[in-house]
């Protein structure tokens, strides 16, 4: 249902009427005084407050109530273990990147953190430096290298570097219901914090759309598409665990993407080497590759 403009002409509540609005908003705050937890109580009392003020202050009607529960009652309806509506309305809301945002503060030259998003699966296979996340997935070979460090300067051995991404077809693996597992692995950095592996050249796909979020980004005219990026998540004992994204230079969605997960500093050039061009480790190609670099910076753990 969409929400009635608002007139112009409206006047604002009487004043008894606003009386009786925040003393329901006190009565409802009040009642998490006994919480033991102080942060729970916090955030409760915090959410309230918003919450009510964001109700006041678009006179929420109570069709419009019932149109948010059901488009939260459908969003839990398509959520599954391969699909999770409630990450895409958050991320499509800019509700993710704040929060990683507020979660991951600057430090030094630290490499930013951007969106988790929906289709990171636990247990993804080990491959060696060098190795190959791509498996069957169709696209265009890239070869990916770089190097951890700490902020300054030091390489950092050892680091749990945990990749994945879409396939040419803007299909993650758990997309598909054969069981199939492609574009996703994991490795680790050498002594020297240097890591390698081939995967494919990402490409723009849409964020699954065929649900309650795709018909709320319809609504309002925005586009579901991500701008074609790689997954990384980078963990080791002693620094702040990192989850980011690199994303190639010239996309013409690098400004419109759907979750808001661009960074500046984690856009990266992704070279095109023609047929027959050597590659970095003498691996055979047939046909055209592309490379990037992506060096890492880790701040320590509690920064």
């Amino acid at each position: 249902m969409t929400p009635a403009a608002a007139s112009p002409t409206a006047l604002p509540p009487a004043a008894e009427q606003v009386t009786r609005e925040r003393e329901l908003t006190r009565r409802v705050i009040a009642s998490f005084a006994d919480c033991e937890n102080p942060r729970l109580r916090q955030v409760l009392e915090s959410l309230v407050e918003h919450l009510h003020a964001f109700v006041r202050d678009v006179r929420l009607t109570e069709e419009e109530w019932t149109a948010a529960i059901e488009f939260l009652r459908r969003s839990g309806d398509i959520t599954n273990d391969a699909r999770q509506e409630f990450i895409l309305l958050s991320d499509v809301l800019g509700v993710s990147m704040q929060t990683i945002t507020v979660s991951n503060e600057a430090y030094g030259d630290a490499t930013e953190a951007t969106v988790f998003g929906p289709f990171f699966v636990e247990g993804s296979p080990e491959i060696p430096i060098g190795g190959d996340i791509a498996s069957d997935a169709n696209g265009t070979p890239c070869w990916v290298e770089g190097i951890v460090t700490d902020t300054d300067g030091n390489p950092v051995p050892g680091a749990r570097i945990e990749v994945w991404e879409a396939d040419d077809d803007g299909m993650y693996d758990v997309q598909y219901e054969d069981g199939r597992t492609f574009g996703r692995a994991h490795l680790y950095s050498d002594e020297q914090g240097r890591y390698s592996f081939w995967a494919v050249t990402p490409t723009p796909y849409p964020i699954p759309h065929d649900g309650p979020v795709g018909q709320l980004l319809q609504a309002v005219g925005r586009s579901p598409y991500r701008a074609s990026h790689l997954h990384f998540m980078v963990q080791r004992e002693g620094f702040r665990r990192l989850v980011t994204h690199i994303f190639v230079r010239g996309d013409e969605l690098i400004e419109t993407d759907s979750v808001f997960g661009v960074r500046e500093s984690l856009i990266k050039d992704f070279t095109r080497n023609e047929a027959g061009t050597p590659t970095p480790d003498g691996r055979a190609i047939d046909g055209p590759w592309e490379q990037t670099r992506f060096d890492i910076v880790l701040p320590p753990a509690g920064a």
